[in-house]
């Protein structure tokens, strides 16, 4: 196993000045080491031994004793900070609420960025990529964070000149960088857990962005699944419902109606919940009338006993690969690598053995 160094005083300094000499801070010459030192309290012999660091870089030419060091990064070399707009899914609001979403706004600004989040939301815009459009035409941005864009609005932002990010999303197969979980695998593996369990009426509740205009990676997983162990799939299987509190419990009602499923999986945390208040409601037990399992993870599941079953993922590791994009296009370098993120299905005590009726 390789073992962790810390970095050292040097090494830490000397990566301080060289973000803020790519930031275009200081042109032409370097400040001397008594005016740095006395600017970032730190030890003249720390400062001296940073700017020889950065010499063995090529970042700096020294010019003699006495002498100023002369910087020598090209204009392409130089970041220029970027004003990054976020069109997120749902409101600001709701946004900063995710651990990850801070994390970003604080690495983004750490590297000089200023960013901002739309007075808009893709949800309020309903995905009109013609609603869409006008938001940015009127928003001054040098780039732009896209959360959980449909096919449509992400294949719009490929289209423009404008640098964009896909956040999660439809971005396979598009040219847009891009970050989000691998959950094919992990939805695989829970919709044979449930199989095994002899459920076989299983539903999916998605939101439309995953429905439409086809299933996507992890509903189409979901679908063949079911299919490879004999179950005919249909609009039972993954239902159509309108994005409202009122639609998302009419749809409930409705599969409840004539033959209720045994099993639901939720792809949202908020979901989950109302899914587990409609069936407290109704006097139905989890897992004994019903297995439930949601396709996103939430910290408050760890106060569940049962644990709540759920696919778990990293989510602040979609941050890094937004900060390298932001960086390299403030460098002018085009950058459309797409990041996955690996997942996992955790099995809690919210599914079970079919019900006996």
């Amino acid at each position: 196993m390789t073992t962790w160094q810390r970095p050292s005083a040097v090494s830490l300094l000397a990566a301080h000045l060289r973000g803020e000499l790519e930031r275009g801070r200081w042109q032409g010459k370097m400040p001397g080491v008594i005016r740095l030192a006395q600017e970032l309290g730190a030890a003249r012999k720390t400062v001296e031994a940073a700017l020889c660091e950065m010499e063995k870089e090529g970042l700096l030419v020294a010019q003699g004793h006495g002498r100023g060091r002369v910087i020598a990064l090209t204009d392409a070399q130089v970041k220029r900070p970027l004003r990054i707009a976020i069109l997120d899914l749902e409101p600001a609001s709701v946004s900063l609420t995710e651990g990850y979403m801070v994390e970003l706004l604080r690495r983004l600004g750490e590297a000089g960025h200023h960013v901002f989040f739309t007075n808009e939301c893709l949800e309020g815009l309903r995905m009109d990529v013609k609603r869409v459009a006008k938001v940015v035409h009127r928003t001054e941005a040098d780039a732009w964070v896209v959360g959980a864009g449909s096919k449509e609005v992400l294949e719009w932002f490929a289209a423009q000149p404008l640098p964009a990010f896909a956040l999660f999303g439809r971005r396979r197969g598009l040219p847009i960088a891009g970050v989000g979980p691998d959950m094919v695998a992990a939805m695989t593996t829970a919709t044979r857990r449930l199989i095994e369990f002899g459920h076989r009426r299983i539903i999916l509740l998605s939101r439309r962005l995953g429905r439409l205009p086809q299933p996507g990676m992890s509903q189409r997983a979901f679908l063949q699944e079911l299919a490879a162990h004999g179950i005919q799939t249909g609009s039972f299987n993954l239902p159509d419902w309108e994005e409202t509190t009122a639609g998302f419990h009419a749809c409930l009602k409705e599969l409840f109606r004539v033959t209720p499923p045994t099993a639901i999986m939720v792809e949202e945390v908020p979901h989950l919940f109302a899914t587990l208040q409609f069936l407290a409601v109704r006097g139905l037990q989890v897992p004994g009338d019903v297995s439930l399992f949601c396709c996103d993870y939430h910290p408050v599941f760890e106060w569940s006993q049962p644990l709540i079953s759920h696919i778990r993922w990293d989510s602040l590791k979609v941050v890094p690969p937004i900060l390298r994009w932001a960086n390299n296009v403030a460098l002018d370098k085009d950058d459309l690598r797409q990041k996955i993120t690996p997942a996992e299905f955790v099995e809690g005590g919210t599914i079970g053995p079919v019900p006996r009726r």
